[in-house]
């Protein structure tokens, strides 16, 4: 197993993120535990949870158990789009970082936004938690241009990432350049397609030529990207294999071939209550 990489770190809005984070979606119990245990042997540095997960407290205890230092890593959660009014954000803010237990999250997002609760609300709450202590950070996932703009003109604290589905078949290269022109990070969730694409020839025959999995082909296209990426996974082996990534580089060629795979229909997380992408 590679052990101790170093990982590139993407600077956005004061904040200081590691390019390759652990995901922890239905991750819990003894094996969060054991996903953060050997995601810390190997390296990472940058760990995401978010209150839906129902997570918080198993990532907070695996945490602990690490022995790291609170300041020698980064914390993300995310605050649940029925949660977003002044006072419902407040308290599932407080809720999460008690659950943690860890202090202040470097990272507070909103999941995904909510059109029945007025954005201006939401940001000027989201912004409270921010300046009152609970997170040194704060931020977005799943807004497209259209709402990161409104969000950029009601907030008065920067936002300092988008955290969306990306990976080749949906490289999202409008809204990554929108975030990179406005010093947003793009946090690249389900960063290799969930899985799907790992047999996609143009990926299994760049990955034959440098000798690695057609998941770190992906995860190094997001790094060359500037894509913060975050894979989760419960396999020890996946997990070590998901931070060696920067031992080798992709070429021009080989980043525009992968570039070239966005598709349309490339998305492949729309929940019911996302009603517009635009």
């Amino acid at each position: 197993m590679s052990s101790n990489q170093s990982v590139p770190v993407i600077t956005a809005g004061g904040a200081a993120i590691p390019q390759i984070g652990l995901g922890t979606w239905h991750l819990h119990g003894e094996v969060v535990d054991g996903a953060v245990a050997t995601a810390v042997a190997a390296g990472y540095r940058h760990f995401d949870t978010a209150a839906y997960y129902d997570n918080e407290t198993d990532v907070g205890h695996a945490l602990r158990a690490t022995g790291l230092a609170r300041d020698s890593y980064f914390l993300t959660t995310k605050v649940w789009y029925t949660e977003l009014g002044r006072d419902a954000l407040r308290k599932a803010a407080e809720a999460s970082v008690e659950r943690l237990g860890l202090g202040a999250v470097d990272l507070l997002l909103l999941h995904w936004p909510n059109p029945e609760i007025p954005l201006a609300e939401t940001m000027k709450a989201l912004c409270a938690a921010k300046r009152d202590g609970l997170a040194k950070h704060i931020g977005v996932s799943n807004f497209p241009i259209s709402l990161l703009k409104q969000a950029l003109a009601l907030t008065s604290e920067p936002i300092v990432a988008n955290q969306c589905e990306c990976h080749p078949r949906l490289n999202q290269k409008p809204l990554k350049n929108f975030c990179d022109d406005n010093d947003i990070a793009f946090v690249a969730y389900s960063p290799i397609g969930s899985g799907k694409l790992t047999e996609h020839p143009v990926l299994s025959g760049i990955a034959a030529t440098h000798g690695k999995t057609s998941a770190q082909v992906m995860l190094r296209w997001h790094l060359q990207r500037g894509n913060i990426a975050i894979p989760r996974s419960s396999k020890p082996e996946r997990v070590c294999e998901n931070i060696a990534v920067t031992d080798f580089a992709l070429s021009a060629e080989e980043m525009g071939a992968i570039d070239e795979m966005n598709a349309p229909d490339g998305r492949m997380i729309s929940p019911s209550w996302v009603k517009s992408w635009e």
